[in-house]
């Protein structure tokens, strides 16, 4: 019984591993040790088709009129998880990408963000919990995804330029996908003069299509 219950734990880190992984895997993520890995299902000259295998993050909802508005306040609180405000008292590692989920609404319209931070592969199976009540851990579901990528600094303007894109082409090729709400990920830090790596995603429904229109 020992054995089988060290043989279980070991397979599970294996399996964490393979979702968050050296970012040496992935040409666009090099500013920090571990990135979000991923399975390329196809592609064409608009966007390509991930899937995402289930992983855990660190959340923080924020409600407001527009994703500018909770980037600042939302990071820090994160931050603030991975200096230490947790109950282990630990510090983490930073990982990429960040992301935010942004709900469909309209301009003046208040909604509900949330912004995430990936925790690396030593914290997925029993992650710290956070001090701050507006802080918590979220287990995503594994998702195939429909990305496009872009070289700017995320702010609610490109965003929401590239969304209309990717889901302009979707729809080109009667793609089912959420449009409830989409991310926006970015995997540089606000202050890298590094050439930036930036994407909108929307979760697919149905079998993915990666035909031209």
């Amino acid at each position: 019984m020992i054995c089988l219950t060290g043989l279980v734990s070991f397979l599970l880190v294996l399996t964490a591993e393979a979702r968050v992984g050296n970012s040496s895997q992935l040409d666009f993520c090099g500013e920090t040790e571990q990135c979000l890995l991923f399975d390329l299902i196809c592609k064409n000259d608009k966007y390509e088709v991930r899937h995402y295998d289930s992983v855990k993050w660190v959340s923080t909802d924020y409600s407001t009129v527009s994703m500018d508005f909770m980037m600042i306040p939302s990071f820090w609180r994160l931050y603030g998880y991975i200096t230490g405000d947790n109950k282990a008292g630990q510090k983490i590692n930073m990982t990429a990408p960040v992301v935010m989920k942004i709900p469909k609404k309209g301009i003046f319209q208040r909604g509900t963000f949330t912004m995430s931070f990936l925790l690396p592969a030593e914290h997925q199976m029993n992650p710290p919990q956070p001090t701050n009540d507006k802080v918590y851990i979220q287990e995503m579901p594994a998702m195939n995804v429909y990305v496009l990528s872009y070289e700017r600094f995320t702010n609610s303007v490109d965003d929401n330029n590239h969304a209309k894109t990717l889901s302009g082409a979707l729809n080109e090729v009667g793609a089912q996908y959420g449009d409830g709400f989409h991310y926006a990920a970015g995997y540089n830090s606000p202050m890298s003069k590094k050439k930036r790596h930036s994407e909108v995603w929307y979760i697919a429904e149905g079998d993915p299509v990666c035909s031209s229109s």
